[in-house]
């Protein structure tokens, strides 16, 4: 709304500028015609009708100039509004991105770009009153890269930094849509599945991941450049069967993830 205003105060400006300009134009030629007059009432002497004429439009000379004058300070003051109202839509803009880039930064990881924690929790809840309105199956994915810590010890933060944004590119590549991806904190990320398929299904999804995690992922470490591999252990747990609130599938999926990774088996579902 703004924005809009600030475009009607311009138009009206511009319109404002040809009328000034139309109306300086006939001041102009006013000013030539009473000249003329005055040249012929000069050399022929006074004549009551040249001199009545001069006198009328000496008058609207006058009235001419003094709208000129007005229409000159009317602009100026829509200029001024033109001005104020352009530094507000600025303003404006920029208060909406920054209130953008907060309330994003409040509910995106950092590093990874992923929805947070609070934001996966809200649309775990969202997903569960979802399912149980339309009767739809709902999983969730505990997700932990092994020897993590390794990686950190051994290559450095930034190399570290570059492994947890490339897989969790990865699984956000391998997810649906309607999905959702999230860095639930460390090296460890949660997947929502809505509306879900089978189990063979949803093992399906976690080989895929696995294997889509395995990749080689490039690192800078100072001058060099290594390829790293690492491997990552899914835990699996169901709405409704495994529980029924968004910490009890959480927990479970966690507590199968801790399974997959004792037995080396990439995903485990929950017991």
């Amino acid at each position: 709304m703004i924005a809009t205003t600030a475009d009607e105060l311009n138009k009206v400006l511009a319109q404002g500028e040809r009328v000034k300009d139309l109306v300086e134009e006939s001041a102009h030629s006013l000013t030539s015609v009473n000249e003329a007059l005055r040249q012929e009432v000069s050399s022929r002497g006074p004549s009551p009708q040249v001199a009545e004429a001069l006198s009328v439009n000496e008058a609207t000379e006058r009235k001419v100039d003094d709208a000129s004058g007005k229409l000159t300070q009317m602009n100026r003051a829509l200029e001024g509004q033109v001005r104020d109202r352009t530094l507000l839509v600025h303003q404006f803009a920029a208060a909406t991105e920054q209130e953008q880039a907060a309330r994003h930064a409040a509910f995106h990881d950092v590093l990874t770009g992923l929805p947070n924690r609070a934001l996966f929790d809200d649309r775990l809840e969202h997903g569960i009153a979802q399912a149980h309105r339309h009767q739809w199956a709902l999983a969730v994915m505990f997700l932990d890269i092994d020897s993590f810590k390794a990686v950190n010890d051994h290559y450095g933060h930034e190399a570290g930094d570059a492994v947890l944004k490339a897989v969790a590119q990865r699984i956000e590549k391998s997810a649906r849509a309607d999905d959702t991806v999230s860095r639930y904190g460390g090296d460890e990320f949660l997947y929502l599945l809505v509306d879900t398929g089978t189990p063979a299904d949803l093992a399906a999804i976690a080989d895929k991941i696995v294997k889509a995690i395995q990749a080689p992922i490039e690192v800078r470490t100072g001058a060099r450049t290594e390829f790293l591999s690492v491997q990552t252990s899914i835990g699996i747990s169901i709405f409704p069967q495994d529980g029924g609130t968004a910490s009890a599938l959480i927990r479970r999926a966690d507590a199968a993830m801790y399974r997959a990774k004792q037995d080396r088996s990439g995903h485990a579902f929950a017991q």
